[in-house]
């Protein structure tokens, strides 16, 4: 109803207002799907490892005779609730992630120790069976399957896979629908064919909740002793290592594009307000305040900045939806649609914006004489 309304402009003048708006949504897009995509790659390798935080592993270092002391020591001095303890055998083999392949391992367990961890890693239903005792046979995880391609009959382990070996063929007799990554077989036909013949120690606490105590009570306790420590808060700990100095660049590149598109913005802006010059000086000349003038378009600025915020970031979900569905999901790489960290990273483009806007348009109003305009002095 009101002729000179905030959004009258806005919606009489699309074809000047949404390219503002458009170039606010690509500049949010960019930015959020640059950062939800390098989040990807840490969440990725902590989701592939996650299977760790539900138990903890103890490794002799090569030295079978130091697995029944270490034992003996957790059973008597660990500050938690012991849930399980299980000696197995291991093997190494890898899978894919989004920077190329990473080291994983082939745990085997005896069966009655093979139910309660396939138990501890939250298995709703098997398709196919456990492996069965002495044979050359694994179940691994659906994501797994995803992430390696393998489906049940596959080779898991080969005597021609050099990053999996095998003195036999393993074949994946099952596959558990779970979230947690793992690879599981039988440990008599690791003690008849699998070098070095040393177990390992696997624990888990009572309590799930008490796992995290446990990890650094051990962590803690062997350290720089004959003995490594497998635990979650080791590898989280790693990650977060591994990837400060990306984050760093990360901060950087965000902030060059934070800086060029706020001059961008800034020298559109100052085109768009130009093409508007008639407009205030006749609306000044009729009895409009410059300050009234400067609030009803500081106004339509921010409807312009904050509705191209929020289009950006919808858009950029949209996006990372399909992303998710095409390359992501497929492979079982983890990508969080999400990402909090992703949004706070676009928030200073609508802010730097928005101040821009307003220098321009205080740089504008500071000298500006609608009587010269109406007299056609600068038209």
């Amino acid at each position: 109803m009101n002729p000179l309304g905030t959004l009258v402009y806005l919606r009489r003048n699309a074809s000047r207002t949404l390219p503002l708006m458009g170039v606010i949504v690509l500049a949010v897009l960019l930015i959020c799907a640059i950062v939800s995509l390098i989040n990807s790659i840490p969440l990725s390798v902590k989701t592939i490892y996650k299977y760790t935080s539900l138990m903890m592993g103890v490794s002799p270092r090569g030295d079978a005779s130091r697995t029944p002391e270490i034992r003996k020591y957790i059973e008597e001095n660990c500050p938690v609730p012991i849930g399980h303890i299980a000696l197995c055998r291991a093997s190494g083999t890898e899978v894919k992630s989004i920077v190329g392949r990473w080291e994983f391992v082939v745990i085997a367990f005896e069966p009655a120790d093979l139910q309660v961890f396939l138990k501890r890693m939250a298995v709703t239903k098997i398709e196919g069976r456990v492996p069965e005792e002495g044979q050359p046979e694994a179940i691994i995880s659906e994501p797994v399957s995803r992430n390696l391609q393998l489906k049940i009959g596959d080779d898991l382990l080969s005597p021609e896979k050099a990053d999996a070996y095998s003195p036999k063929k393993v074949k994946v007799v099952g596959i558990a629908q779970t979230k947690n990554w793992f690879m599981f077989g039988d440990k008599a036909y690791y003690q008849a064919n699998h070098f070095p013949p040393i177990d390992f120690i696997i624990v888990t606490a009572k309590n799930p909740a008490d796992q995290p105590a446990m990890d650094r009570w051990t962590l803690h306790r062997f350290k720089g002793n004959r003995a490594q420590v497998i635990s979650y808060l080791e590898i989280e700990r790693q990650a977060n290592e591994m990837f400060k100095t990306l984050y760093k660049i990360l901060d950087v590149v965000i902030g060059i594009l934070v800086i060029v598109i706020t001059t961008m913005m800034g020298m559109l802006i100052n085109i768009y307000l130009g093409q508007r010059t008639q407009e205030f000086a006749l609306l000044q000349a009729l009895g409009y305040s410059r300050r009234a003038l400067m609030s009803r378009v500081i106004k339509e600025t921010a409807w312009v900045v904050i509705g191209g915020w929020i289009l950006g970031v919808l858009t950029s979900v949209g996006m990372l939806m399909l992303v998710d569905r095409l390359l992501m999901h497929p492979n079982a790489y983890a990508l969080d649609l999400a990402d909090k960290t992703a949004l706070m990273y676009t928030i200073p483009v609508p802010i730097a914006i928005f101040t821009a806007a307003i220098l321009t348009l205080w740089a504008r109003f500071r000298k500006f004489d609608p009587v010269s305009v109406v007299e056609r002095r600068l038209v």
